[in-house]
């Protein structure tokens, strides 16, 4: 008999709003670590001091680390919203506030109509301003082009959105607080960038890599506020082995575009046939090799992570696959065995969590496999790991698909930190008609669902840096990179066009058998719309599959228009 399940809100309460007070927890690390405001924490607790106690059960608020508002001392939600540019039901919607009442210390997130211009009140200072809104006084002062603290009523400020350091010297040390007489946490390499969300004299306080807040001083770094201009977004890089001659490995794109990367998810890792509790290496590497590759990121401030997966046991046949998730979700005690060793193999090489990425599942499994997910995330939580999950792309409750039928969005939602939506399933399938990989329009469809199953700003879209070659007399597809698209177009003296409707290049031509194909692939401008349209739909950011098969140029636009987001914390 399958358990029942915890279902929805009773999970999200267990993942995201509860947390249990462990030996040396105080009120302002818990907030730090959540990043929200201890008044939030003593409000939703009802807790009249700062006194706390191990074991005890605390609610955290949820906090958008995109871009928030503070309730201050006279606020209400009218005022809020005239100074927003948005409405009160707008704020309640996006709040889920099921009245007017608001508290000082609250973090309101802000809905997606608000302006990011505010018009300055009486008694307004840039020090209020950036309380209110979750950022430093130098953000507005960069972005507004400041001279002089002093604020007029009726001027207009650009709201910052995003704040970050770029270390300028060779090796920056990062402390326990702000001053050379506080411990040296890590050292990250010049080019690493850091989210700042806080400043004390020449010091900045920044959020590295695995959610800890540290200090960093102003002499080591260039600093750099982002408003309604920029996008804004995680990056994430998939990274594998050498696949053939034509597909490198990812290393050499790695690690010459770090600055470009929020995370690195390694596809090494495969759940062991043999005993599906137990985790095994997917492809030949050292021990030392992954443990290199995690030191690279972690010096760059980039969150490392394996990615966990059941496939190509044997090519074509995915009943293995399948059999494989059967026996670990079969039982409480493989459940959590295979939780236990999912921490073992964060430990051994230092991961900072874990990405898993479960494609082939019988449908009867899927209730055991959402069990599956909340152990998980039960057991990482006790350890302060983060747990991330790639899931295949769908675009409503309806059983329409038996590849992601099994995924009940709502409960895994719940149970990780976050949902890596793999939208690269639209095309390219055996049999499908021409057409990219992922679609502007399918992307929007598939994300704009996963958004009523839990908060946006878990939710990360995968799209696909590679395309098909598509014969369309002999009705079989072939997968290219952006190398070998450009190479074939060129061969064949082929017109490449647009897609405006689909956001993604493609071309024509004949082969020397005189049969006809169509090439869809991703370039600069298609991976930059998906970017846009990640920012726009208020998601964390999008994952790229995978590194070394991309269109060189996407690098340049990412480090020219895009604050990529960093230090991401669990949701």
């Amino acid at each position: 008999m399958t358990p029942n399940l915890v279902r929805s809100d009773n999970m999200r309460t267990l993942r995201q709003r509860v947390y249990t007070v462990r030996p040396g927890d105080s009120l302002y690390k818990i907030a730090n670590r959540f990043q929200t405001t201890i008044e939030s924490i003593k409000h939703v607790n009802s807790i009249p001091s700062n006194v706390i106690y191990v074991g005890q059960q605390l609610t955290i608020p949820q906090d958008n680390d995109r871009s928030s508002y503070t309730v201050m001392q006279g606020d209400n939600l009218y005022l809020i919203a005239q100074q927003l540019g948005t409405s009160v039901q707008n704020l309640k919607e996006a709040n889920r506030l099921d009245s007017n009442v608001i508290y000082i210390g609250q973090q309101l997130r802000l809905p997606d109509d608000y302006r990011t211009t505010y018009t300055v009140q009486p008694g307004d200072s840039l020090f209020q301003l950036a309380q209110k809104f979750g950022t430093t006084v130098e953000s507005f002062m960069q972005l507004n082009n400041l001279t002089s603290t002093d604020l007029s009523v009726g001027q207009k400020l650009e709201v910052p959105l995003y704040t970050e350091v770029i270390v300028k010297v060779d090796v920056a040390n990062v402390r326990t607080g702000p001053g050379k007489g506080y411990n040296v946490i890590t050292q990250l390499v010049k080019g690493a960038k850091l989210r700042v969300i806080g400043t004390r004299g020449d010091w900045y306080r920044v959020v590295l890599y695995d959610g800890t807040e540290a200090w960093i001083g102003s002499a080591v770094v260039n600093f750099k506020a982002y408003g309604e201009d920029a996008l804004i977004a995680s990056i994430i890089g998939y990274y594998t082995l050498q696949e053939g001659p034509s597909l490198p490995s990812s290393y050499q794109s790695f690690v010459n575009h770090t600055s470009q990367l929020s995370q690195l998810a390694l596809f090494l890792f495969r759940i062991k046939q043999a005993n599906p509790t137990e985790i095994e290496k997917f492809g030949e590497f050292t021990d030392q090799e992954i443990r290199t590759l995690v030191g690279i990121a972690h010096r760059n401030n980039i969150k490392a992570m394996p990615v966990v997966h059941n496939l190509l046991y044997k090519r074509g046949d995915t009943t293995i696959n399948k059999q494989v998730v059967k026996e670990v979700v079969s039982s409480e005690q493989n459940r959590r065995a295979f939780a236990l060793n999912l921490v073992e193999l964060v430990e051994k090489y230092n991961f900072d969590g874990v990405d898993i990425d479960i494609e082939d599942v019988y449908i009867e499994d899927s209730e055991r496999l959402s069990l599956l997910y909340q152990t998980i995330g039960e057991v990482f939580d006790e350890k302060g790991y983060f747990f991330s999950t790639s899931v295949p792309s769908r675009a409503s409750d309806e059983p329409v698909n038996p590849f992601s039928d099994p995924f009940d969005y709502d409960v895994i939602g719940a149970a990780v930190d976050q949902f890596i939506v793999m939208l690269y399933n639209e095309f390219g399938w055996p049999g499908s008609p021409p057409g990219p990989a992922v679609t502007i329009g399918w992307m929007e469809k598939a994300i704009s669902y996963a958004k009523t199953q839990m908060a946006a700003e878990k939710i990360v879209a995968a799209v696909s840096v590679f395309g098909f070659d598509f014969n369309l007399d002999t009705g079989k597809n072939t997968y290219v990179t952006y190398d070998m698209a450009i190479k074939i177009a060129e061969k064949y003296n082929a017109d490449i066009q647009f897609s405006e409707e689909r956001q993604t290049p493609f071309f024509k031509y004949t082969d020397e058998e005189g049969n006809n194909h169509e090439v869809w692939y991703e370039d600069e401008r298609s991976i930059r719309s998906k970017i846009a349209l990640a920012d726009r739909l208020g998601i964390r950011g999008v994952a790229l599959w995978r590194l070394g098969m991309e269109d060189p140029k996407i690098w340049e636009m990412i480090q020219n228009e895009v604050a990529v987001r960093r230090g991401e914390s669990e949701v």
